[in-house]
C-alpha cells in the first residue's frame, strides 16, 4: 500500500538510477531526495501548480504563502531530518493546468531538483502526472480528494477535502434559514465542476431544498455570463449556487446577478478576491454570501483546536506582502507542509513511503482545522484524505466571517449514501473514473 514497490515492479530508488539513458550516472543526479539532501543540506519540495491562467487563483496565491511559511520554518532552524536540521526550499514549476505540462513538470522535480514531495491543485492535471507517481513512487498531494482512488496510493488529500466539505454551507442555511426552499445552480464542466455539482445536490438534497432546474454546465470557455445568469433566474429561486466555479467565473456572475436584479441567497465553495466583488456590485448585495474558506484573522482561528498555529500573525505577513490576494489556497499548501514536517521528522526520514507511513500512523491526524481521521474508502476507494471538521464564511458588512465548523464525518453518516447516489449519476465515483 506504502509503494515501495510500484505498479512498473520498480523501486522508486532503482527506477531514478536506471534512467539516465543508462549511463552510470550519479543518483544524487537523477534527483534521488536522500541523497540530494545529503549533497545539498537542504529539503527541496516540489510545487506544482497553475502560476498563471485563468486557474492560477488557486496556484499562485498558495506559493506566496509556501514561502512565508519557509521563512518562519528556516528561521526557527529548519526541517530536523534525523540527526540534522535543514533548512526547506520551494522549486515550482507553473503547469498552466495543463495535464501534459504537469506530467514535464513533475519528472524535472524529481530527475532534476530531486525534490522529495510534490504539492499539487490536481484536478484536470493529475492524470498527466499519475504515470510519474506511478513509477518513481514519489508522494504527491491534490487539493482535490475526488483525484483519488485505489490506483493512487502515493496521492494524498491532506487538507482541503474538496468537494464534500460544500455539504456544510448547504447544512448550516437549512438550519438557520429555513425559509429558503428552492435553489438553482452553474458550473463548469470539468473535473472540479462535476464532483462539486453532485455533492451541492446531495446536500440540497438532504436539507430539503429543491433544486427548480437541472444544474448548468457552461463550457470553461464562456466569458459572456450574461445569458447563464438569466437561465437561472428564470424560474425565480430563493438561492443560487456558484458551485466550484473559478474566481474568473464567480465575478462576472455575482456581477450579473447584481445587475439582473437578483435578491436572494447565493452560495459557492469559494469567494476569493471578495472586495473586488463588492466594488462591482455593493456591500448589500453581498451580504450573507456564503462560502468556505475564512481570512486568517478571525478569532475563531486562534482557538486551541486549530492546529495552523498563528494564523492571524501569518495572515498580516501575506496581507502585507501580497495585498489584495488572500484567497481559497492562501494557507492551504502551508498547512500541508505542516503536516509533511512533522511526519518526515517523525519518520526520521524524507523518503515518500516513510513519509506517508508516520502521516498516517493511528489513522488519524493534525488538520488545519482540528483533529481529523484518514478517511475515503467508502467514496475515494482509498483511505487517503484527511476529514474532519470545515468552516462555514458568510459576508457580513463587507467581511467575510466564521460562522461555525461544521463536521464532515457526521454528514457523512447520515447522508453517505445519497452522495454516492449523485456522484454515480454523474460518474464520478472511483470506480467510474478509472
Amino acid at each position: 500500500m506504502l509503494a515501495k514497490f510500484v505498479k512498473s515492479g520498480l523501486s522508486r530508488r532503482s527506477f531514478l538510477k536506471t534512467t539516465a539513458a543508462g549511463a552510470a550516472v550519479g543518483t544524487a543526479a537523477t534527483g534521488l531526495p536522500g541523497l540530494a539532501l545529503a549533497a545539498e543540506d537542504k529539503v527541496k519540495i516540489g510545487f506544482l501548480a497553475p502560476l498563471t491562467g485563468p486557474v492560477s487563483a488557486w496556484g499562485k496565491p498558495g506559493l506566496d504563502g509556501c514561502q512565508i511559511w519557509a521563512e518562519r520554518v528556516n528561521a526557527a532552524g529548519g526541517i530536523k531530518i534525523g540527526d540534522k536540521s535543514m533548512p526547506v526550499e520551494f522549486v515550482s514549476y507553473d503547469n498552466e493546468y495543463d495535464p501534459a505540462k504537469a506530467r514535464t513538470g513533475a519528472t524535472k522535480l524529481i530527475r532534476e531538483d530531486g525534490v522529495s514531495f510534490i504539492m499539487m491543485l490536481g484536478g484536470d492535471t493529475w492524470p498527466g502526472v499519475q504515470p510519474v507517481a506511478d513509477k518513481t513512487g514519489m508522494l504527491f498531494s491534490t487539493l482535490l480528494p475526488s483525484d483519488l482512488s485505489p490506483d493512487t496510493p502515493m496521492l494524498i488529500a491532506p487538507t482541503e477535502v474538496h468537494p464534500i466539505y460544500l455539504v456544510t454551507g448547504v447544512d448550516w442555511l437549512a438550519r438557520n434559514k429555513p425559509e429558503l426552499k428552492t435553489a438553482v445552480m452553474c458550473a463548469q464542466d470539468d473535473a472540479l465542476g462535476l464532483p462539486s455539482v453532485a455533492t451541492y445536490l446531495a446536500a440540497f438534497e438532504a436539507a430539503g431544498i429543491e433544486m427548480l432546474d437541472e444544474p448548468l454546465l457552461f463550457d470553461p470557455a464562456t466569458t459572456d455570463f450574461a445569458p447563464v445568469v438569466t437561465r437561472l433566474l428564470s424560474s425565480n429561486p430563493d438561492i443560487v449556487c456558484l458551485d466550484t466555479c473559478y474566481s474568473d467565473y464567480v465575478h462576472p456572475i455575482a456581477e450579473q446577478l447584481f445587475q439582473q436584479g437578483f435578491k436572494g441567497q447565493i452560495i459557492s465553495a469559494t469567494a476569493d478576491f471578495y472586495d473586488q466583488m463588492i466594488a462591482k456590485t455593493s456591500k448589500e448585495f453581498m451580504e450573507g454570501f456564503i462560502f468556505n474558506f475564512p481570512d486568517f484573522d478571525d478569532p475563531m482561528l486562534e482557538q486551541d483546536n486549530i492546529n495552523f498555529k498563528n494564523a492571524n500573525s501569518f495572515y498580516e505577513e501575506y496581507n502585507k506582502r501580497h495585498p489584495g490576494q488572500w484567497g481559497a489556497v492562501s494557507w492551504e499548501y502551508a498547512a500541508i507542509m505542516d503536516l509533511w514536517k512533522a511526519a518526515a521528522e517523525k519518520a526520521g526520514s524524507a523518503e515518500p513511503d516513510a513519509v506517508l507511513a508516520a502521516m498516517q500512523e493511528d489513522g488519524k491526524g493534525k488538520h488545519a482545522f482540528g483533529e481529523a481521521v484518514w478517511w475515503g474508502k467508502d467514496l475515494f476507494g482509498i483511505d487517503n484524505a484527511l476529514v474532519g471538521d470545515w468552516p462555514v464564511v458568510a459576508i457580513e458588512n463587507g467581511k467575510a466571517v466564521i460562522k461555525e465548523f461544521g463536521s464532515i464525518p457526521d454528514w457523512y453518516d447520515k447522508h453517505g449514501d445519497l452522495l454516492k447516489k449523485h456522484m454515480s449519476d454523474y460518474n464520478q465515483m472511483w470506480n467510474q473514473r478509472t
